[in-house]
């Protein structure tokens, strides 16, 4: 039997768990690379925004900041990548700490590129809820 997919307010939902949009702002200025990846959660309805820069590879500063939905749709550069749900967020932002302490005296380009890739759910996922 077919079962119909689940629609609530028009919100995605991944193994009845509800998914939030992620987004990405990657760009480069005077050698550095300055990655965003941001998070939309409604409750408080907020953006947040974990700031990664770059130099040679090697993450040089890490920072996590707030903004309102009305300051994020004025930021410049960013694009939604996917949805995630808020348990792979916490794994993300885990990760994420390991890294900025891994990565402050050497090259972290594919631990970096990982962690993102850990923020998509893969479609073939959900036979297995």
């Amino acid at each position: 039997e077919d079962v119909p997919t689940q629609t609530f307010d028009n919100k995605d939902y991944f193994c009845g768990k509800e998914t939030f949009p992620v987004y990405e702002s990657i760009f480069t200025e005077e050698g550095e690379t300055i990655r965003k990846i941001a998070i939309e959660i409604e409750k408080p309805p907020q953006i947040e925004i974990h700031v990664w820069t770059i130099r040679k590879g090697i993450l040089r500063h890490f920072y996590v900041e707030k903004v309102s939905k009305r300051e994020f749709e004025e930021l410049p550069y960013f694009k939604l990548i996917t949805r995630t749900t808020l348990s792979q967020w916490k794994i993300f932002s885990e990760g994420e700490a390991q890294i900025s302490q891994m990565c402050e005296s050497r090259v972290c380009r594919t631990e970096l590129e990982d962690l993102v890739k850990v923020l998509y759910i893969e479609k073939s996922e959900k036979g297995h809820c």
